[in-house]
């Protein structure tokens, strides 16, 4: 640094501006400034480090490939599950009210034979532990009505006893070999339900301890020029009474 001797006090001839600079006699008033000196380039170090491994998960580094996988297993996941359960959807969809029939086979009367046979029909579901108390009060109403009634056994029951107790032959008594009814409607009790001669469900009605009273909704089923509900054309050509008679 040039000073001009000739100047003022404090200045040079640099044009800076004055300052006052303090020289210590002891070299350990410093000590605090140069404690203070070290934090800092400790902080710059710790900052820079920080940001080495930070760096990696931003722009270009693992954040879009952590995404790609999440978006990869996602629609993996998605897929899976409708194929594995893409056809218990269909089956639960079908056969509610104003929809077709599952679409099944059905062991009727020994014979295997299409669901939507059963077409202008009542199908009385029963289920496992089923009392079935009003089932001949249901047989009375479908033949009063002059429709056809078959007793469709879920989950193994067998219902040849319940459809000779009940007057039928055995051509109606089923078997719900596939699981469609019962997976259509997990009929707790005794359930019937009516299907129209398109072979769509008209309505679905369960047993909670009054019995029944479908005579009218049965008797919409036939239409009203006389037309008869078929019947399977598999099935053993018994009458509902054949048995008693």
């Amino acid at each position: 640094m040039r000073v001009n001797l000739g100047g003022e006090p404090g200045r040079d001839d640099f044009g800076l501006p004055p300052i006052d600079v303090e020289i210590p006699d002891d070299a350990r008033e410093l000590d605090r400034d140069v404690q203070a000196y070290y934090r800092e380039l400790r902080s710059l170090r710790w900052r820079r480090r920080a940001h080495r491994w930070h760096r990696p998960l931003t722009r270009d580094g693992m954040v879009l490939p952590l995404l790609a996988g999440c978006l990869a297993l996602t629609l993996l996941a998605g897929t899976l599950l409708t194929v594995f359960t893409g056809e218990r959807v269909a089956l639960s969809t079908a056969g509610q009210p104003g929809r077709p029939l599952p679409p099944a086979l059905v062991m009727v009367g020994g014979n295997l034979v299409p669901l939507s046979d059963l077409r202008g029909t009542v199908l009385a579901l029963v289920p496992p532990g089923c009392p079935c108390g009003h089932l001949y009060q249901l047989t009375q109403e479908a033949d009063r009505a002059g429709v056809q009634l078959y007793v469709v056994g879920l989950q193994g029951v067998q219902v040849a006893g319940l459809v000779r107790h009940v007057l039928l032959g055995q051509s109606h008594a089923v078997a719900d070999t596939g699981d469609a009814l019962n997976t259509a409607y997990h009929p707790i009790t005794l359930t019937a339900v009516l299907v129209n001669l398109d072979g769509t469900v008209a309505s679905v009605v369960a047993d909670h301890g009054h019995g029944f009273a479908l005579a009218p909704q049965m008797r919409a089923l036939i239409p009203s020029n006389g037309g008869t509900a078929t019947r399977p054309a598999s099935a053993v050509t018994d009458s509902p009474r054949s048995t008693a008679s």
